[in-house]
Order: C-alpha cells, then sequence, then structure tokens
C-alpha cells in the first residue's frame, strides 16, 4: 500500500467527527444513567472514566487536520488508535462490570446493548483501518462475554454464544468495506497519476521534448497571474529558415533531430524561469523574463549566435539560419494575446527584411499591418470593379529592331489614390493569396489581347510560384488560351528562382503539362537569386532574362560584362534566347547587344503602354518603322 493510500485510509477516521461526538455523547449519557439507576460505585467509576475519554477524542479529532502536511500518518492513526480502543475497553467492561454484578435487567439491557451496538457500528465506520475496526469491537464486547461465560446459566451462555457468531460476521463485513475502500482509492490515486500524465503528454511536444503550444499557453497563463508588478517579459517567437529543405533532402527523421538539436540550444541559453516551446513546425516560442530592453537584446543575440551554429547529424554538416521576432511586456502588450501578436508582427518584418533577422516590434508595424489589410480589401473589390488594367512593355530584337514580345504588366488606378504601384499590391497579393486569382486574370486579360496581334509576336506573363503551386494551376492558363483563342506556342511564362528553392512534384508538373502544349517557360531575374545552373538544365526554358542590376544598376563594370558575356554565350550554346532588361541609353543597348545578348527590353525602347499603344507600336513596325538599335 502506497503511502498515499494509507493516509487516505486513515482520513476516513476523521471524516465526520460530529458522529464521534454524538457516539461518545450516547456513551456517556447510557453509563451515567444505569451508574444512577443501579448505584453501583464501579459503575459511576466507569461513567468518569469514559467521560473523560470522550472529551479526550473529541478534542484530538477536532485539534488534528489529516489535511495538514505537518502531522504525519503515523501520528494521526496513533492517537485515534489509543482514544477509540481506550473508549471500547472503557464502555465495554462497565458493560461487563453490570453483568457480573447482577444489576438490574433494565441496566444490563442499556450497557449491554449500547457495548455491542458501539461495536458493531464501529466495526464498519472504521473499516477503513481494520486492525483498529476490529479491536474496538473485541474490547466492547470481550468483558460482556467473559462476564456472562462465567455466570454460567443458560442464558448468559445464549449470550455469550451469539456474541461469538457476531465476529466472524463482523470480520468478513469490516474487510469487504477495508477492501472496497482501499482498491477505490488506489484506482482513483492511479486515475489521478494517469490523468497527470496525461496532462504533461497534452503539453509537451514529442520531438523536442519542449513544452507545445497547449504547454505555452498554459505556462504564459500561470506566468502573468503570478507576476509581480514592474516585471518585464521577453515574447521571443523563432522561425527556422528554409528548413523544409532539410526534411525534402534529408529526410524527416533527420529534420526531427535538427529541431531537438535546437530546442536543446534553445534550452541552454534561455534564462533561468523561461518557458520554451516548440510551437509548431519549424517555429519555437521563448517566454522569458528579463531586466529590460537591453537585456532582452543580449538574450536574443545570444540565442540566433546559438542556433545558427554548424551542427552534424549522421556525418551531415548542416548550419540553421532563423528568423526572429521579438515583443516585449509591457511595452508591446499588456497581455499574452497582444504580446502574441506584436511578436508575431516582428517576426513577419524579420522575414521581409531578408530572412536571418531578429527583429523587435515596433508600432509602426501595426499600422503597415493595417495598410497591407486595407490594400488587401481594396484590391478584391479592384478585381471585381475593373480597376485593374493590363499594360505591356515591348521586348525587341537587339537585330533587327523588331518587337518580339510584349510583356504583360499589371496598373491598378485607384479611384479616390490615384496609381498604386505594383511594389506596394502584389507583396500584399503574394502575403494573402490574393495573387493567384489575380495572376490568373492578368493572363487571361493580356491573352485577349495577345490574340490581336501578328502571329510572330508573343505574350510573356510573369507567373508567382503561389499561383503555380495553386491547385489546377494548369488547367486555369489553358483554359485562358482557349476562351482568348490564342495559340499557346505564343505563350511565354516568366518564372523567377525562388519558385525552385522549395522543389517540388507540383512545380516540375505544372512545367511539364503546358510545355507538352507548346508553351514557353523563360527563367526572370537570373543573377538575383541563386543562379543555379542545375534549374536551366532540369527545365525546358527558351529564355534567359539578366536582371537589370547588371545592366544600369549601380555596380555596372567589368564584373557585370564580364557576367552579361558569359550568360549569352552559355544561351547561345543552348540555344536560348538571352533578355537584357532595364535598358535605358543606346550605349546600354550597344554594350548587350556586343556581349551577346539577343533581346532587350527597357524604357530606352518604350515603357509599358495601354492595350492600344502596344497595337500602334506594331501597326509603325508594318509601316517599316522599328525599334531604334543604333547610335
Amino acid at each position: 500500500m502506497s503511502a498515499r493510500v494509507r493516509r487516505l485510509l486513515v482520513k476516513t477516521l476523521y471524516t465526520q467527527p460530529g458522529s464521534l461526538a454524538i457516539g461518545a455523547l450516547n456513551g456517556v449519557v447510557a453509563t451515567g444513567i444505569a451508574a444512577y439507576v443501579s448505584g453501583l460505585p464501579e459503575l459511576w467509576i466507569g461513567s468518569v472514566v469514559l467521560t473523560i475519554i470522550a472529551v479526550a477524542r473529541v478534542t484530538a479529532a477536532l485539534g488534528l487536520s489529516p489535511d495538514s502536511s505537518d502531522t504525519s500518518t503515523q501520528k494521526l492513526e496513533i492517537v485515534y488508535e489509543v482514544g477509540a480502543l481506550s473508549y471500547a475497553l472503557v464502555i465495554g467492561s462497565v458493560a461487563g462490570l453490570a453483568v457480573w454484578r447482577g444489576a438490574s435487567a433494565e441496566v444490563e439491557v442499556l450497557l449491554v446493548a449500547n457495548a455491542v451496538c458501539y461495536g458493531v457500528a464501529v466495526a464498519a465506520r472504521n473499516a477503513g483501518r481494520p486492525t483498529i475496526a476490529i479491536g474496538q469491537l473485541a474490547l466492547s464486547c470481550l468483558p460482556i462475554m467473559a462476564a456472562s461465560l462465567a455466570i454460567g446459566s443458560l442464558v448468559h451462555l445464549t449470550l455469550f454464544v451469539t456474541m461469538l457468531l457476531l465476529f466472524p460476521a463482523m470480520f468478513s463485513i469490516t474487510l469487504n468495506i477495508f477492501g472496497v475502500l482501499r482498491d477505490s482509492i488506489a484506482a482513483a490515486e492511479t486515475s489521478a497519476k494517469l490523468a497527470e500524465k496525461m496532462k504533461v503528454l497534452a503539453r509537451t511536444d514529442v520531438v523536442t521534448g519542449l513544452a507545445n503550444r497547449a504547454g505555452l499557453n498554459h505556462a504564459m497563463v500561470e506566468t502573468m497571474m503570478s507576476l509581480e508588478q514592474d516585471s518585464n517579459l521577453a515574447l521571443i517567437w523563432i522561425d527556422l529558415d528554409r528548413f523544409k529543405e532539410v526534411n525534402d533532402l534529408l529526410g524527416h527523421p533527420i529534420g526531427d533531430r535538427v529541431l531537438s538539436e535546437v530546442a536543446r540550444r534553445l534550452n541552454e541559453v534561455s534564462p533561468n524561469g523561461s518557458t520554451v516551446s516548440r510551437f509548431g513546425g519549424d517555429e519555437f516560442v521563448i517566454f522569458c523574463p528579463i531586466e529590460d530592453r537591453k537585456h532582452a537584446q543580449l538574450i536574443t543575440s545570444e540565442i540566433h549566435a546559438e542556433i545558427m551554429g554548424p551542427m552534424r547529424i549522421d556525418g551531415e554538416r548542416l548550419e540553421v539560419r532563423a528568423s526572429v521576432g521579438v515583443a516585449l511586456l509591457p511595452e508591446d502588450g499588456k497581455d499574452t494575446d497582444t504580446l502574441m501578436q506584436s511578436a508575431d508582427l516582428a517576426l513577419y518584418h524579420a522575414k521581409i527584411r531578408g530572412r536571418g533577422q531578429t527583429q523587435f516590434f515596433d508600432s509602426s508595424m501595426t499600422r503597415d499591418l493595417v495598410r497591407r489589410r486595407e490594400i488587401e480589401d481594396e484590391l478584391r473589390a479592384a478585381l471585381q470593379r475593373d480597376e485593374l488594367s493590363i499594360f505591356f512593355q515591348p521586348i525587341v530584337d537587339l537585330e533587327t529592331g523588331r518587337i518580339r514580345t510584349f510583356e504583360a504588366l499589371v496598373r491598378w488606378f485607384h479611384p479616390v489614390k490615384g496609381e498604386l504601384r505594383p511594389d506596394e499590391f502584389i507583396p500584399v497579393a503574394e502575403e494573402t493569396g490574393v495573387i493567384v486569382t489575380l495572376g490568373n486574370w492578368i493572363t487571361a486579360q493580356a491573352a485577349r489581347v495577345a490574340a490581336t496581334w501578328p502571329e510572330d509576336v508573343t505574350l510573356a506573363v510573369n507567373l508567382s510560384p503561389l499561383q503555380i503551386r495553386a491547385p489546377g494551376a494548369a488547367l486555369g492558363i489553358r483554359n485562358a488560351l482557349k476562351e482568348a483563342g490564342l495559340d499557346p506556342h505564343r505563350l511565354e511564362l516568366e518564372v523567377t528562382e525562388s519558385l525552385f528553392i522549395e522543389d517540388n512534384h507540383a512545380t516540375a508538373n505544372f512545367i511539364q503539362e503546358l510545355t507538352d502544349i507548346g508553351v514557353k517557360f523563360a527563367l526572370d531575374d537570373f543573377g538575383t537569386g541563386y543562379s543555379s545552373l542545375g534549374y536551366i538544365n532540369k527545365y525546358p526554358f527558351t529564355k534567359i532574362k539578366v536582371d537589370r542590376s547588371f545592366v544600369s544598376g549601380a555596380n555596372v563594370g567589368r564584373k557585370s560584362d564580364a557576367i552579361i558575356r558569359a550568360v549569352a554565350e552559355m544561351g547561345s550554346t543552348l540555344e536560348m534566347e538571352i533578355v537584357a532588361e532595364g535598358l535605358e541609353t543606346i550605349d546600354q543597348v550597344q554594350t548587350v547587344r556586343q556581349a551577346g545578348c539577343t533581346l532587350g527590353q527597357g524604357f530606352y525602347f518604350s515603357r509599358a503602354v495601354p492595350d492600344y499603344l502596344a497595337a500602334m507600336l506594331l501597326a509603325q513596325e508594318s509601316d517599316g518603322e522599328p525599334m531604334k538599335i543604333t547610335g
């Protein structure tokens, strides 16, 4: 029997002290009346002793608290046992004396009934400790049985036998009650332990052993409830950058070990009293006490350095980067919900700054969020109200000056705010998923216009990675071509290298499905991302667009010219068109042409223009007025 179960069984002795007092009072009154009626001095002595014991028992029961950890289980049991057995011995002895001295029949009946009823009652009441219960029954009955046996009359012998038969029956009842109590308490104890274990499991992340989201919420609530005034706390939200690549390339078991290693490192550098949790996926949240903002900056700096330290798992040397958002209590929020929102906003800004950054919350972030939500709502409405327009910028053959392609670009003319720049609403569209609807709309509108151009002029449309990964993306492009009546061979879809950072089957299937019907693909902004030649080797690109930073950027020079020349030479070998973007002067046109670029795009030739001006440029060309490409 566990100590806790024994404690609970002993506590049953102290339950309902009122019943103990009533029983004691009943015994004292009955003994006093018997002594008064019989006049026997022995009974008067017994009555006085019984009264003293009864008062002592009730006082002890009221004075000792079984719920107090200061009172040991052994002390509780011994105190009760001494009082109970003493009381039973005296009440049984008084009844035995009455029988032995030949008191009147009514006195004998009163005392014998009182003693036997007491013994039977406590045998059930105190079954939680069988030795005490059976001891009380024996001490209250044995003196009567001894006196009856000594007298030896038929009546008294019958009383002896009757009381003797009472023992096995009461032993059985007492032990049965004890068994039920013990098993019930043990079962409740087991259930309580299991419930506590389940509670811990429900609040623990199985991969890292850290608190999970539920555990974090519980810890935050408890911390906030016990928080002293003027205390400072920090909520540090950590998102591992490009962690999906680890899972995709090395497998989820390795990914889980990376998460466990990150968790170990976070535990090591977090201050005492911190709650370190895995919030979900590759995100971790640390809720910790701080002294001030400078202390929080020191902690986040250590966290960032610790995470980014190289780790070796199964022979693989891995370097993990992370974006970190931080919010402080009370300056960034006075409750956990506000603090979480502030840290989440800070994390978002850390990501858009280029990842691998730490960003503390600033009130301006809330204004930016309001602004983004406003743009999101207005953009959805603009699609329905036809406030958006498609403009077309020509891509020119650098040998002939003729227009080979028009790139479709979206423009938004707000009825109140005027023209909104694409760099204002396109990022919002990508963040919110509106880019899928917007992208499909651009393709459909541009395809209708392109269907009216000469057949040798193609249409280029930029696609967002989100649009490509959306369900039914290829079907949306095919439907747009079909409804516009545009030959798939006249459509070029421009994608950036960011599409391939998270390599997946959806991207490959999208490109393959559209390539099969004749749609061409161009790699846009080449040279600004990872510029992996593996992309060019794996996917059927027919065109590469050299980013404008190599043509008209601040760092244009011998190195950029060499890069353009190398890319152009590669394109020539692979029979791919090379487009130079951002051409603004005749010198730039001649430079990229001499470097080997076959196509050019930029303000030197034309800005993006509405569909009717694009048609006018094509008409001028048909009249023998191609774009000027020489000085």
